[in-house]
């Protein structure tokens, strides 16, 4: 029997099936949970080596293509794509850390991933240690233990702009053969290439300004390939020991790409972190775009946080591309083409004048994301930085009159028009 004589019920579900005619310049979404196997001999193949498809949460040529892309734009050798920015921080620390192991952080980091750090993975049994002068190398060497197995930092810190110097932290993870993993979704690509530095793993929320619309969540792991069973291999043995029943260590599978293989096939769709093929495809077309809107989106923030900067109803702006910021000389050195767009500024007015900003802004969006290409803006000292004490947000430059903004791709005299009317509102607040 062929489908075209199949019943009704029968040809309803399979008379779609067919193989590609065409082969398409756009990438193809395989919206499909499993694959096809050719024989008995293809199916036992594919569980024995792992090549081809299978099921799409082991794999899946839409999500394939993608983190080939990611991978080339990062210059790392292969990359994982997951459900979210934090499914990529998890992934990539769980490919590296276990139970009695250790992390030194910088404390500039998304809340989300510190809570992360300190609630999840501490049940877990694994201990993280604050690095609060990330410019020193010598503060994160101090923190190091016997057992630390990951340094880990943002490049471009949410939300006080501070940049990580990654060739000098990568030279402290260098010496005690760990990885260095930077989260690199404030500079993107287009300004920084973390893995260029030194850095060992980078990760990204795709969400933000790889997809570029806010319309899908998603995250990737981009590894560098250059894993070293000789030297690190005593601090990750899970990477070069035999598997279980003596199968071969996932080194001896994958070599210098072992860290990242193991991110694949016993991270990622084991706590199922996998994405939807769908979202996996807009992050790939908004990935096409991203030079053209960070470019033009770190334009925007530098004449904002210029305009902002000279506005007596301002208090202060932590923008690294002015050279008031501590940070701007690092800048300079790491950041090619713009200084980002996402910084904080402070009111002078506190809690109220921060207050009357977020209700009465128009062209701006009052929301959580950032990376988008609509301006955004959050009052984080009652939303990102609620949990943190008065004492910890002083550090991260957080008072009650900050406030984080994101800047997209409008006409940036539209922009600062929104300022100038809501800061003349806030004067008479102040007053």
């Amino acid at each position: 029997m062929t489908v075209e004589t199949a019943r009704f019920a029968t040809r309803a579900v399979h008379a779609a099936r067919g193989r590609a005619a065409a082969a398409s310049r756009v990438t193809p979404i395989y919206l499909t949970a499993g694959f096809e196997f050719d024989d008995f001999d293809h199916a036992a193949d594919h569980f024995g080596t792992g090549t081809g498809f299978g099921y799409t949460r082991t794999g899946n040529p839409t999500v394939h293509a993608v983190e080939r892309q990611l991978a080339s734009l990062e210059s790392g050798a292969d990359a994982v794509l997951v459900a979210s920015g934090q499914a990529a921080v998890t992934t990539a620390l769980l490919s590296v850390v276990g139970a009695g192991d250790h992390i030194v952080s910088s404390t500039h980091i998304y809340e989300g991933t510190r809570g992360l750090f300190l609630d999840n993975l501490a049940r877990l049994g694994i201990e993280t240690t604050f690095v609060n002068d990330i410019a020193d190398p010598d503060a994160w060497r101090e923190a190091v233990r016997p057992t630390t197995r990951a340094l880990f930092a943002e490049s471009l810190a949410n939300a006080r702009n501070d940049v990580l110097d990654v060739a000098a932290v990568s030279a402290v993870a260098d010496e005690i053969a760990v990885p260095l993993i930077v989260d690199n979704t404030l500079a993107t690509p287009a300004l920084l290439r973390p893995l260029e530095h030194g850095a060992a793993i980078v990760v990204h929320s795709a969400s933000k300004f790889l997809a570029g619309q806010g319309a899908v969540l998603g995250g990737v792991v981009i590894d560098d390939g250059r894993f070293d069973a000789e030297r690190a291999g005593h601090n990750a043995p899970h990477l070069v020991l035999p598997g279980r029943g003596g199968a071969p260590s996932v080194f001896a599978r994958h070599g210098g790409r072992a860290r990242i293989g193991y991110a694949r096939e016993s991270v990622a769709p084991r706590f199922g972190a996998s994405p939807s093929p769908l979202n996996a495809f807009l992050i790939g077309q908004g990935t096409e775009t991203l030079s053209l809107r960070v470019e033009r989106q770190s334009q925007n923030a530098l004449a904002v946080a210029r305009w902002l900067a000279a506005h007596d109803a301002v208090e202060s702006v932590d923008y690294v591309g002015l050279p008031s910021h501590p940070h701007h000389e690092t800048a300079l050195r790491y950041l090619d083409g713009g200084f980002g767009s996402i910084f904080t500024f402070t009111l002078r007015g506190g809690l109220p004048a921060a207050r009357r900003f977020v209700e009465e802004v128009s062209v701006f969006t009052h929301m959580t994301h950032i990376g988008d290409v609509r301006s955004l803006v959050l009052h984080p000292g009652t939303t990102s930085h609620a949990q943190r004490t008065d004492e910890e947000r002083r550090i991260l430059g957080v008072g009650p009159g900050t406030l984080r903004l994101s800047i997209g791709i409008e006409d940036v005299d539209d922009l600062i028009g929104d300022l100038a009317r809501v800061l003349e509102s806030v004067r008479e607040t102040v007053a």
